[in-house]
C-alpha cells in the first residue's frame, strides 16, 4: 500500500503511534506512556533529550543510519513528535524501562502493518471488481462508502487506525472474496453476505 497511514497501538491505556511504511514509532508516544508508567511505579522522570545525547545512544544512531540512512525525523513546528526506526524505539525502550522493552519487541513481531497495507490494497481490488460490475455507475461512490462501512461493523471496528490485527486480517479477506465472487453473485446483498460468512469460516 503506497499511502502513509498512522496506526495507533495500544500501551498501558495510552496510544502508542507507528507508521505503516516506514515502521517508525512516534517516540513521544514511547517516552509519554514510559514516563506515566515510571512516575506510577515511584520511579524518576525519564529525560528523552539527555538519552539522545549519551555517547552510546549517539554511536548506536550512526551505526543505524550507515545501514538504514535516517533513523530519527524530528518535528517542524514546536511540540509536533518525533518519530525513531524500529531498532532505535528498541533502544529507547529499554532506556525507560524492560517492561516497555518487551512490548517493543512484541510489536516488531506481530503482522499488525502488513495486515494494514494488506487491506488497503485489497480495498483498491474490490473497488475495481465492483466498478467493472455495477450497472448504474453513477451511484458507485455511495456504494463503495456504504459496503465500506458495513465491513466495518461486521469486523466490529470504530477506527480502522486502531484496529486489531485479527480484524484487519478479516477485512482483507471480505475485501478478497467480494472480488472474486463479483463476477459470480450479481446481487450485491447476498454477495456482501456470502463473502462476509467465508472470511469469517476462515479468520
Amino acid at each position: 500500500m503506497e499511502t502513509e497511514i498512522v496506526m495507533k497501538r495500544d500501551l498501558w491505556g495510552m496510544e502508542i503511534r507507528q507508521k505503516s511504511k516506514t515502521e517508525f514509532f512516534c517516540a513521544s508516544d514511547l517516552v509519554n506512556a514510559g514516563n506515566r508508567w515510571r512516575l506510577t511505579n515511584g520511579k524518576s522522570v525519564f529525560n528523552y533529550s539527555m538519552w539522545l545525547k549519551n555517547d552510546n545512544t549517539q554511536t548506536f544512531i550512526e551505526e543505524l543510519e550507515k545501514e538504514f540512512g535516517k533513523v530519527i525525523i524530528k518535528g517542524n513546528a514546536k511540540n509536533s513528535p518525533s518519530w525513531v526506526h524500529p531498532f532505535l524505539a528498541i533502544d529507547l525502550a529499554l532506556a525507560i524501562s524492560p517492561e516497555l522493552k518487551i512490548a517493543a519487541y512484541k510489536w516488531l513481531y506481530d503482522s499488525l502493518l502488513k495486515y494494514r497495507n494488506q487491506s488497503g490494497d485489497s480495498y483498491k481490488k474490490m473497488c475495481g471488481a465492483l466498478f467493472l460490475t455495477q450497472t448504474n455507475k453513477v451511484n458507485f461512490t455511495r456504494d463503495i462508502q456504504e459496503i465500506a462501512q458495513k465491513i466495518k461493523v461486521e469486523c466490529g471496528v470504530t477506527d480502522w487506525q486502531a484496529a486489531t490485527e485479527k480484524q484487519l486480517l478479516l477485512r482483507d479477506r471480505i475485501h478478497e472474496n467480494i472480488s472474486l465472487l463479483s463476477d459470480i453473485v450479481k446481487d450485491r446483498d447476498a454477495l456482501f453476505n456470502v463473502s462476509v460468512k467465508k472470511a469469517k469460516d476462515n479468520v
